[in-house]
């Protein structure tokens, strides 16, 4: 049974888990925050809050907001964790939601894949890679709500310029009505947990709160999710919207309500699985061996195949991939968590997807190069 309290500053519910003995909570949407005492105790600080000084200027506050107090999900898993200060971190969370209707083949290769990128590819530390899967006997490594908080905000705490960080995520995605009106769709975009069932989903509010809006000048994080309805998870300002030739404009997704959405003043570049209002595939029919998604897949195909030279090539990659697969193979399995639910199952289609890029600024996607 969840645990609501109000923020003290804009007083939008907060959800604490059963049995989370945090003392205090940050507020997703306006950073506030509130304290959690027991009523016999004495009364609380007043809460501290930060807000933009404008309507589309970088995130200002003077200093870090994850500094002024900690926050009840900065906790690195338990066991020896990886250096804070390493200067490429990453972490990778792979959900398959194993033994029920919502299960998913390819989330586990998808993660191995991935990591196996990073550390031979572009250099990361095995050490500074944090894995979430639910192959992990550790409790604290298996990808739940909590966990996956707790990682997050160990990727990036204490980040420092130069450094490089990678949030990779294969599960499930889905949407929920928006209720603080910063969606130009209505909807809020979602990751699944293992256990969302009972804990909930990770809002795309909360994701921007947690791993964007702290990232400072010089620091450059890179997400690549692949679940249903992903386009904008990072709930970053700007949207590339390219068509099959190749051309593209940046689309403004800044909410009307002027929330900053972006960094403080370091760089987010998001590879998303499909559009918000598409599917995401795991299938067998790229690979030809095991399942995978088919935008991890295709994400990796584009480096391996050396198309990994700017971002406008890497989508371009992608989206090729994809649609050749199609156009071979006749579709692929399509797998959506509302579809899975009704369904108790997969069921065949086409694979319609189409990856996107976000970021937290707009640049020129031919010129700037691709570099994790």
């Amino acid at each position: 049974m969840y645990m609501l309290v109000n923020c003290s500053n804009c007083h939008t519910p907060l959800q604490l888990p059963p049995g989370d003995n945090s003392s205090s909570i940050c507020c997703a949407i306006c950073r506030a925050i509130t304290y959690i005492v027991d009523p016999r105790s004495a009364p609380p600080p007043p809460a501290l809050s930060y807000s933009s000084s404008s309507q589309y200027q970088h995130y200002p506050p003077p200093q870090h907001p994850f500094q002024v107090v900690p926050s009840p999900f900065s906790r690195a898993p338990p066991g020896p964790p990886p250096a804070v200060h390493g200067t490429k971190r990453a972490v990778i969370c792979a959900v398959s939601y194993k033994n029920t209707k919502n299960e998913l083949k390819g989330c586990f290769n998808d993660a191995m894949c991935m990591k196996y990128l990073l550390v031979n590819r572009f250099n990361f530390p095995e050490s500074s890679i944090i894995m979430l899967t639910e192959e992990e006997t550790d409790p604290y490594r298996r990808p739940t709500k909590s966990n996956m908080r707790k990682a997050l905000s160990w990727l990036v705490q204490g980040c420092q310029p130069g450094d490089s960080l990678v949030f990779h995520f294969s599960g499930h995605g889905s949407q929920q009505k928006d209720y603080n009106g910063d969606e130009l769709d209505g909807y809020d975009e979602t990751l699944c947990p293992t256990d969302f069932e009972t804990q909930g989903m990770i809002v795309d509010d909360e994701i921007n709160a947690l791993i964007v809006k702290p990232i400072s000048h010089g620091v450059k994080l890179h997400a690549i999710i692949d679940a249903c309805h992903s386009g904008t998870a990072m709930d970053l300002p700007f949207l590339c919207r390219m068509d099959r030739s190749g051309k593209y404009v940046w689309e403004d997704h800044r909410p009307r309500s002027g929330v900053w959405k972006g960094t403080s003043g370091g760089e987010v570049i998001s590879f998303s699985g499909c559009d918000d209002d598409q599917t995401s595939a795991d299938t067998s029919a790229l690979s030809k061996i095991t399942s995978t998604g088919v935008m991890t897949y295709s994400f990796i195909q584009a480096i391996e195949r050396g198309h990994g030279t700017t971002y406008g090539s890497m989508l371009n990659a992608m989206r090729a991939t994809i649609r050749k697969t199609t156009s071979e193979f006749g579709g692929g399995i399509v797998t959506t968590l509302i579809s899975m639910l009704l369904a108790g199952g997969n069921f065949s289609g086409g694979i319609t997807q189409e990856p996107q890029l976000t970021a937290s600024e707009p640049f020129d996607v031919y010129s700037k190069p691709f570099s994790l």
